[in-house]
């Protein structure tokens, strides 16, 4: 991303140009725009939708007031703004319109479909106003056009609303007697179900039904448990008294306190003592025994009668069952009443579990009953509710179409504009420029899509891997021939780029440089410029440097320094001559060049001869630096033929110009083969020339030696880096 950001400046640079004129095209054509579009004037009204209560009823509030639209439901301030674009609308303020203006010809008069497109509606947010506009080339007429459409709509509503609320009296008038005829049909058929049913509220008699339940809950509860008291305190007394049933008890005490009784009982006593005295001194056989035996007997008899009198239903009980005594008559008598108590006490109790039970069975019949009777009821409240809103409305209604009452109104009349609205001039010149330069943005981007050539020296190194050696400038006409040689060597702006490129291959081999090939990718690249220039530094420098014009197919070298072709490289191969008598001296010192010589028709069976090789050698040998020129890499394979002869291929790139998978690939193929690769060397950039070498042409030598004192102190650094990368 950070270097995307930094790129962009360069690349803005580069296509500055397109871009410029992208953006001034744009902007041309958004004022012949604006010069060209005729004026338009806009004016506006506005409406508000009214909260108005005429009438006690809703009907009033149905009619003349519009409700809020429930969420994804309608708007009415939508609906009235779609209403105003309506047909009746316009045609009537079309009509109000045409009648004041009075249009003379067809041609001027406005049609409902024109005033349909040029009418606008915008709804103020957060309130309940509407604003209409109109555009027009005329300003009064579109301020007429618009107060005419606002009246139209005011008038429109009005009627709108009287007409309802004449229909729904219309209406009204034939439902409500139908509504009261239903109301009575439900009351009747409910009084008859209550009548037979005896239901009159079910509330209040399920309230009853419960409340007496519980009452008698309670009282067989506490019924319950006198029951339960009586029979603890009669099982207590039976097991005292030995009586077994009511009668039998009944029977003992009325023994116990008759005086009949009592007087045979004592009677039997004193015969009974009287016995068992006359049985201790006689025997049984004794008259007095067997007389006081037949009293004893005959009293017995009548005391049995006398029990079995006294007893219920004369039956006979033992005499030993007889309360004689007070304690066991009170007693017996407690068992009786206890017993008596307990017999009402379980008839209670039968009673109210009876009833009970009844209370409990009609309130179970009560829902069933109820629900019966609750469609009938509710029948007759919404026959009672219906009938009274239809009163109600009807009402409302006779109300509403008595007046003249809408939900509309005018809050602010439309008035004639001083000031054109369109063409907005600021609108469309802000649209111009953002779309001018998003437009020229995206020219220059897809310029440098399309464009697969180098950009710059930064590049050139990241793309290959390879080291920079040097950037150099673009030369200018003048000084790319080198013949005179003053017009490149006395320009200390153009000589020091060549120099540190110099020192950097020097710096870069750990022996002593001796012969490198210079070659690029494609034709046009300027490598003939940088071998030429590169070969006439080393000889400035004092090495004794040898050019070779290696390109047997379109050689150059010999035009750059002015030199015959003839003879070259082909005659020394030929053998017709030796190298130290075919090379050519420059009018620069210590720099010679071998031209090409003549044009031969099997150019790559030379390069490749053992003749070839030995020139080479002889070459190294003679001279201190040797530059060997060849064709591109993409023409021929001379380049890699040489290459391998040498210390190393010297790649010259151009940017702008290198197509960099072409520079790909022969950096891949170079490499594959084995072929040593000095470096990369970036040719022809202007500004790096013009930032950091601000220098005129030095024709003097005075001036040549201030330049040289000038630039000095940056020699002396730039030295200490190349010497610390050697180092390091």
């Amino acid at each position: 991303m950070e270097k995307g950001l930094s790129s962009l400046p360069s690349i803005l640079k580069r296509r500055a140009l397109p871009a410029l004129v992208t953006f001034a095209a744009v902007i041309g054509g958004a004022i012949a725009y604006l010069q060209i579009t005729p004026r338009q004037y806009q004016t506006s009204t506005r409406l508000m939708l009214d909260q108005k209560r005429v009438s006690v009823s809703e009907l009033g509030r149905d009619l003349t007031q519009l409700n809020s639209g429930t969420p994804g439901g309608s708007n009415p301030l939508a609906d009235q703004a779609e209403l105003i674009k309506s047909q009746r609308v316009l045609q009537r303020a079309l009509t109000e319109v045409t009648a004041e203006s009075g249009f003379r010809s067809p041609e001027n008069e406005l049609t409902v479909d024109q005033l349909s497109q040029g009418l606008k509606i915008k709804i103020v947010p957060a309130t309940n106003i509407l604003e209409v506009s109109y555009l027009n080339e005329d300003p009064i007429l579109a301020t007429k056009v618009v107060n005419a459409v606002s009246r139209a709509m005011v008038e429109d509503n009005t009627q709108v609303i009287r007409q309802e609320a004449a229909n729904v009296r219309k209406f009204l008038e034939k439902k409500v007697p139908e509504a009261r005829k239903q109301l009575q049909e439900a009351e009747q058929k409910e009084n008859r179900y209550r009548q037979s049913s005896g239901i009159v509220s079910f509330d209040e008699q399920t309230k009853s039904l419960v409340e007496s339940l519980a009452n008698l809950e309670q009282q067989e509860n506490t019924l319950s448990a006198q029951l339960q008291e009586l029979r603890s305190k009669e099982a207590s007394l039976q097991q005292v008294t030995d009586a077994k049933a009511l009668n039998q008890a009944y029977a003992a005490v009325r023994g116990g306190q008759d005086e009949e009784l009592k007087a045979l009982r004592n009677k039997l006593a004193e015969i009974e003592t009287q016995l068992v005295q006359a049985r201790l001194s006689l025997t049984d056989n004794h008259p007095t025994v067997i007389n006081l035996l037949g009293q004893r007997n005959g009293l017995g008899a009548l005391y049995q009668q006398g029990l079995a009198r006294v007893s219920p239903r004369n039956q006979s009980i033992s005499s030993g069952s007889v309360a004689g005594d007070q304690i066991s008559q009170d007693l017996t008598s407690q068992l009786i009443i206890n017993d008596v108590e307990r017999l009402a006490l379980e008839n209670k109790l039968k009673v109210v579990q009876t009833n009970r039970a009844n209370l409990q069975t009609r309130l179970a019949q009560l829902p069933i009953q109820q629900q019966q009777l609750t469609p009938l009821t509710r029948q007759r409240e919404e026959s009672a509710e219906s009938l009274k809103l239809l009163q109600s409305k009807l009402e409302e209604a006779r109300i509403a179409e008595a007046q003249l009452v809408g939900n509309i109104q005018i809050i602010e009349a439309a008035q004639p504009p001083t000031q054109p609205s369109l063409p907005n001039k600021r609108t469309v010149l802000a649209i111009a420029i953002v779309f001018g330069t998003a437009l020229a943005t995206g020219i220059v981007l897809l310029l440098e899509l399309m464009d697969h050539t180098l950009k710059d020296a930064s590049e050139a190194e990241e793309l290959l891997k390879l080291p920079l050696l040097g950037v150099l400038p673009r030369l200018l006409g003048h000084a790319i021939a080198l013949e005179p040689s003053a017009q490149f060597l006395d320009h200390v702006g153009l000589v020091e780029p060549y120099r540190t490129l110099f020192k950097n291959l020097e710096f870069r081999s750990s022996e002593p440089l001796r012969s490198i090939v210079v070659s690029s990718t494609i034709t046009g690249e300027g490598k003939s410029v940088v071998a030429s220039h590169l070969a006439a530094i080393s000889a400035m420098l004092s090495r004794r440097t040898l050019l070779i014009d290696a390109d047997l197919r379109r050689p150059i070298l010999h035009t750059l320094f002015n030199l015959a072709p003839r003879p070259g490289i082909t005659d020394v191969i030929d053998s017709e001559r030796s190298l130290e008598e075919t090379v050519q001296r420059t009018n620069i010192p210590n720099l010679s060049v071998l031209t090409c010589g003549e044009l031969h028709g099997r150019p790559s069976h030379l390069l490749e001869s053992e003749a070839m090789k030995s020139l080479l050698i002889e070459a190294v040998r003679q001279y201190n630096f040797v530059v060997i020129y060849t064709p591109s890499l993409s023409a021929c394979a001379d380049a890699h033929t040489l290459g391998r002869q040498s210390d190393g291929i010297l790649l010259v790139t151009r940017p702008g110009f290198t197509i960099k998978e072409v520079l790909q690939r022969a950096v891949s193929e170079l490499t594959h083969n084995q072929i040593p690769i000095m470096g990369v060397v970036v040719n022809g950039i202007t500004d790096q020339t013009e930032r950091y070498y601000r220098y005129p042409v030095i024709r003097t030598y005075s001036e040549h030696q201030a330049a040289l004192a000038k630039a000095q102190p940056a020699r002396n650094l730039l030295d200490q880096v190349l010497k610390g990368n050697k180092a390091g």
